[in-house]
């Protein structure tokens, strides 16, 4: 008989990592869901508030508000917490201050016997998933970062939406940085097999102008939906959720994550947003993508950018 059961434990239950255990639950990815915050009333309120929803559930999940030796047994554990981006401030800005907390929540995990896979997706998020690296002493293939999923997720949606086509249709990257540096591979972007480039040479109306526009869109999307809204959360919790059933499920997908490069696009000692298989042990693979040589040139300067940025604090 099986006992072993999945567990996934989410730190923060703040707006992105209650949203991700509300969308955990609506999906039926894991047996076991425990939530952790400074906030224990807030966690408690959350975890009552989802077992409420179980009859609804596609399957049986046990909800429960813990502490960190609760990690110990954990697959997974998923990080959120951390200071937000205000408005008018960058996924860099929040460097110094979340690099701090973060220093203090891995070690209490790993405290608890914790040997799991790690998902970081607080901002910035490339630096701290390095932080949860080198904090943890894990090995690189199971520190993972949420990276450019949901710039991907953007991206493919917004044009599908251009071309009135499904968005599960699209296939299309973002790399890089997950914040202003990042870049899109449009050398690798298609529709159904057919070149993203073919598209616009095939039909009216269509140019390359408005792609440029598209990917702007795409680049400063949070910075509107903040304005509008004060956080983003929805997006990246179902980004979060994709991930999180690959790595459980085994599936070997291609995610844009935040991995660890080493040698791979001739970088090293850097997490950044590229695509990479996934499967229940982490990070499989990076796969390398042939870049033009102006996408390879925007590469390196996303990646100047990170290095600079994280070299006083890391």
């Amino acid at each position: 008989m099986l006992n072993r059961v999945n567990r996934v434990a989410v730190i923060g239950t703040g707006f992105v990592g209650s949203s991700y255990a509300f969308a955990l639950l609506n999906q039926g990815i894991t047996e076991e869901l425990v939530l952790i915050d400074l906030n224990k009333d807030k966690a408690e309120g959350d975890a009552m508030d989802l077992n409420h929803g179980l009859p609804f559930a596609p399957s049986r999940t046990k909800i429960w508000y813990g502490d960190y030796s609760d990690c110990g047994q954990a697959d997974i554990v998923v990080i959120t917490a951390g200071a937000n981006q205000k408005p008018g401030e960058t996924r860099l800005d929040l460097v110094e201050k979340n690099t701090r907390i973060f220093k203090g929540i891995v070690k209490d995990i790993m405290a608890s016997g914790f040997d799991g896979i790690f998902v970081v997706a607080t901002n910035p998020v490339d630096i701290l998933t390095y932080a949860v690296w080198k904090f943890s002493g894990l090995p690189k293939e199971r520190v993972i970062g949420s990276g450019t999923i949901l710039d991907t997720a953007r991206f493919r949606f917004l044009l599908g939406d251009y071309f009135d086509v499904d968005t599960r249709n699209v296939h299309a990257y973002i790399i890089g940085e997950h914040g202003d540096t990042e870049l899109p591979v449009w050398s690798h972007a298609s529709i159904a097999g057919t070149s993203i480039s073919e598209w616009t040479k095939n039909k009216q109306g269509y140019n390359q102008v408005e792609l440029d526009k598209i990917f702007l869109h795409v680049r400063d999307a949070a910075y509107h939906i903040i304005e509008k809204k004060g956080a983003t959360f929805y997006g990246i919790a179902m980004g979060l959720v994709r991930l999180t059933k690959a790595i459980l499920q085994n599936e070997y997908s291609v995610l844009t994550v935040s991995a660890y490069l080493d040698g791979e696009y001739g970088q090293s000692d850097i997490f950044v947003g590229v695509p990479a298989v996934v499967n229940r042990d982490g990070i499989r693979e990076i796969v390398e993508l042939d870049l033009s040589d102006e996408e390879k040139q925007k590469f390196e300067h996303s990646i100047e950018v990170l290095k600079k940025t994280m070299k006083p604090v890391i």
